[in-house]
């Protein structure tokens, strides 16, 4: 992992509704919009859930196992979906939610992992995954230090891992959004931190990337209006594309610090604004120059301003009429 690359990752999910044609399309759109990764869900429906297993408050359609079973695609079209991410310039990401996903995944031949906020307690995934030697994102959303500790223990005995900061709330509120949780996994494990947003708007990403996280994740959609668990808080192509110019920028600006004694861009500004010290009335030479004969203006390109008290007490050499920009040549 560059670790110097920012990274934005467009959240798909099962935002195609299992529509294969609607993922294809869904990263076309999210590379036009400046995404780096396009990231899904692996869901082998039998292999993760119950038969009654319940469905979250922000989605009640259907009954998980048929959603999941409905929605899920053939390794034959992962590996298209796969194929076709490389084809539009962006990276192929997948979360697994079960033992077999993962392999499933690595027939793919995915090169990252991204670990789900309700899997980070599944320590027989994270071995799996963890055993790849691949770059994880792991997701914290659901997660106490003491559960992320050991999530984190595991994966670090594989490839690269980055830690998301994640609050797992639909739609999340500003209040909730825990940056703070984000700076202390810095110090905490000693790897790259990230941000998984699900709020609404992009001030959350901005501040994340303020703040140093080397990767944010935000959920993509062709509308808000789709079918699913997911469009509705998601952004659309549109909004989408100036999230994407909006957060790399915060990203560039604290990628750069500025040398705030490095002048050399501003000569031309200081010269041109600044003020240099000419004579505020006729001055005779011989005569002992006073506060009173001097005065401040522009062009800055003259004897500075700021050293008007060098020249009170020095001899001019010359006469010398008013609005004269004093120089060094004219005082003994």
């Amino acid at each position: 992992m560059d670790k110097h690359k920012f990274t934005i990752i467009a959240e798909i999910g099962s935002v195609h509704d299992g529509s294969f044609g609607n993922a294809l399309k869904a990263i076309e759109a999210a590379a036009a919009c400046g995404a780096d990764v396009v990231k899904f869900q692996t869901h082998i429906a039998d292999a993760e859930t119950l038969p009654n297993a319940p469905m979250p408050s922000y989605f009640r359609g259907e009954p998980r196992l048929e959603y999941f079973r409905r929605t899920a695609f053939s390794l034959p079209q992962w590996k298209e979906i796969a194929a076709h991410c490389a084809a539009q310039g962006v990276g192929f990401l997948s979360s697994p939610f079960a033992l077999e996903a993962v392999d499933l995944l690595e027939e793919v031949g995915v090169k990252a992992y991204k670990i789900p906020s309700g899997e980070v307690s599944n320590l027989p995934l994270l071995e799996k995954v963890a055993a790849t030697g691949k770059l994880v994102y792991l997701s914290s959303g659901m997660s106490n230090w003491t559960e992320l500790d050991a999530a984190v223990t595991i994966l670090k005995k594989g490839g690269p891992l980055v830690v998301m900061q994640c609050s797992s709330a639909y739609p999340c509120a500003p209040e909730r959004v825990g940056l703070n949780v984000m700076q202390a996994m810095t110090g905490r494990y000693g790897v790259p931190v990230g941000f998984s947003d699900h709020t609404l708007g992009m001030a959350a990403c901005v501040s994340a990337a303020a703040l140093g996280a080397v990767v944010v994740e935000k959920h993509f959609t062709f509308s808000k209006l789709m079918y699913g668990s997911d469009a509705r808080h998601s952004m659309e192509p549109a909004e989408f594309r100036q999230f994407c110019a909006t957060v790399r920028e915060a990203a560039v600006i604290v990628a750069h610090p500025v040398d705030k004694d490095e002048l050399s861009d501003y000569q031309d500004m200081k010269n041109i604004f600044e003020k240099s010290i000419v004579s505020a009335r006729p001055v005779r030479a011989g005569t002992l120059l006073t506060h009173a004969d001097l005065a401040f203006k522009k062009p800055g390109d003259g004897i500075g301003a700021a050293r008007y008290s060098e020249l009170i007490g020095k001899r001019m050499l010359r006469d010398a009429p008013a609005n004269h920009k004093f120089s060094w040549e004219d005082l003994s």
